[in-house]
């Protein structure tokens, strides 16, 4: 189906002053934030493809409409809401259609007595957060993303906030939810507080990424919100393992701070910028024991012991509150190109482990990263979500690109390879809070194993015709 007829289709739907088809409008709609994108952007060049339109809804009616529209003409779509992607998540399919949920926001119900906040899939996490804060109450959730992304996109990518080792991720924070399939059937899951009648429903929708359904409106829990009764504290560790071991006892006995992070050296020096107080070549611990200020307290204290015993050095609050303080910023410098002035990409890949592996994972990568990439400047990483089991690696790393934009892509995954390779010998997930995007689904396969075929089936049935957000999940079969 041809540019013109598409966008003749849907305006007989929704109206002409719904659907975008300028230019500047459908690239900004195709903004991924993934660090070779952002070098590319800075250099003058634009290499995603090109969607023929971007289509705004206003309600859960309108997009069953343009889904039926478009699923019985075949046409490519690729779900959006809040646009933070850095996973190539939301780049079009050529000649495709985004449809933007971002116009569908707002409060529906905020219920006291069960404890949850409805809102519609376009409405921004930060107004949420602050209308919450308002009323005494959270939502528990503070991705890095917090003051760009909107709901619907948390539940499709499977997000997780910086203090999710008490809230949990989105997934523990979904109560019910309405989704639009991919043939216009309109679906709603009940909010309930549990229930035992079969798989759980949610979860076909929750990390889909849009290959499944398009979210329209979503339920979540919500927390008394008590920041003033927060204990908060670093220490200064040996190295990452001990910091990795010290943090394995702490969640093994069943202690739940809500902020619980390890920096390695490599971030003390050239991210958190706290040279000046640890020790050289020690990793950095920072905790938030969050709630009642009781628990708060009593989580606190089992923590200072943990740190005695591992020898950790105390160092008091404050790179605690200057990380509080700065743990967004990233989202106001994201697409400034301040690293192509230097000839550089930098970026983050997150991955997860068992404590068994997940050491030797940090190890290798960026032994190998270190040792093999000549370009590289930096490799270095970061424990930020931790659970009895195991925990999360941010790896953050930096390169030189000396070969300018149209090499910038080869040489980024020659870094992320690295970093999944490892990961993925060591029996670890290659995406542990971003969701996959376009650039992890060559190694989908290796992720699910023997599991993966069920994902095709899941898809042939809530989208025969495979027109959502292609490329994402499923490796396209011939």
């Amino acid at each position: 189906m041809n540019k013109k007829d598409i966008i003749e289709g849907l305006a007989e739907i929704i109206g002409r002053e719904s659907i975008l088809a300028d230019e500047q409008t459908v690239l900004e709609a195709s903004k991924d934030y993934i660090g070779f994108r952002i070098f590319e952007r800075a250099d003058g060049k634009f290499f995603v493809p090109r969607a023929a339109c971007v289509v705004k809804p206003q309600n859960t009616e309108q997009v069953s409409s343009i889904l039926r529209f478009l699923n019985d003409n075949g046409v490519d779509t690729v779900p959006r809401t809040g646009g933070s992607s850095v996973t190539l998540g939301v780049e079009p399919v050529e000649g495709g259609v985004i449809l933007d949920g971002s116009s569908m926001n707002g409060i529906l119900d905020i219920d006291e007595t069960d404890m949850t906040v409805t809102v519609r899939c376009g409405t921004p996490l930060e107004y949420l957060e602050n209308t919450l804060n308002e009323k005494g109450y959270s939502t528990g959730h503070f991705p890095q993303s917090l003051p760009m992304a909107q709901i619907g996109g948390l539940v499709a990518t499977r997000s997780i906030g910086q203090f999710s080792t008490l809230y949990g991720g989105i997934e523990d924070l979904v109560v019910g939810l309405e989704a639009v399939l991919a043939d216009g059937e309109i679906i709603r899951i009940k909010n309930v507080p549990r229930r035992s009648c079969g798989p759980d429903l949610r979860h076909l929708f929750i990390g889909s990424e849009g290959t499944l359904g398009f979210i329209t409106e979503v339920t979540l829990k919500i927390f008394k919100y008590r920041p003033e009764e927060r204990w908060m504290r670093a220490y200064a560790v040996r190295d990452m393992k001990a910091g990795l071991e010290m943090l394995r006892e702490i969640m093994a006995d069943g202690y739940k701070p809500a902020v619980v992070r390890l920096h390695d050296s490599a971030e003390v020096n050239l991210v958190l910028g706290l040279s000046d107080i640890v020790p050289e070549g020690n990793a950095i611990l920072l905790f938030i024991a969050d709630g009642p200020r009781a628990l708060a307290q009593a989580t606190g204290e089992g923590i200072e012991g943990y740190a005695k015993k591992y020898g950790a050095l105390d160092l008091g609050d404050k790179p605690v509150l200057s990380w509080l303080k700065t743990r967004n910023d990233v989202c106001y410098e994201m697409d400034k190109g301040k690293y192509y002035a230097m000839g550089a990409i930098a970026d983050t890949c997150e991955i997860s482990a068992e404590w068994s592996q997940i050491g030797d994972i940090y190890d290798a990568v960026t032994s190998r990263l270190m040792s093999e990439l000549d370009f590289m400047v930096y490799a270095g990483g970061h424990s930020s979500h931790s659970y009895m089991q195991g925990t999360n690696i941010y790896f953050t790393f930096a390169f030189m690109e000396e070969h300018g934009a149209e090499a910038a892509r080869e040489d980024y995954m020659r870094v992320i390879g690295i970093i999944l390779e490892e990961t993925l010998r060591r029996g670890g997930s290659i995406a542990h809070h971003h969701g996959s995007g376009k650039y992890r689904t060559q190694w989908m396969p290796q992720e699910h194993g023997s599991s993966y075929p069920l994902l095709y089936k899941l898809k042939d049935a809530l989208d025969p015709g495979h027109i959502l957000n292609k490329g994402v999940l499923l490796v396209e079969k011939e």
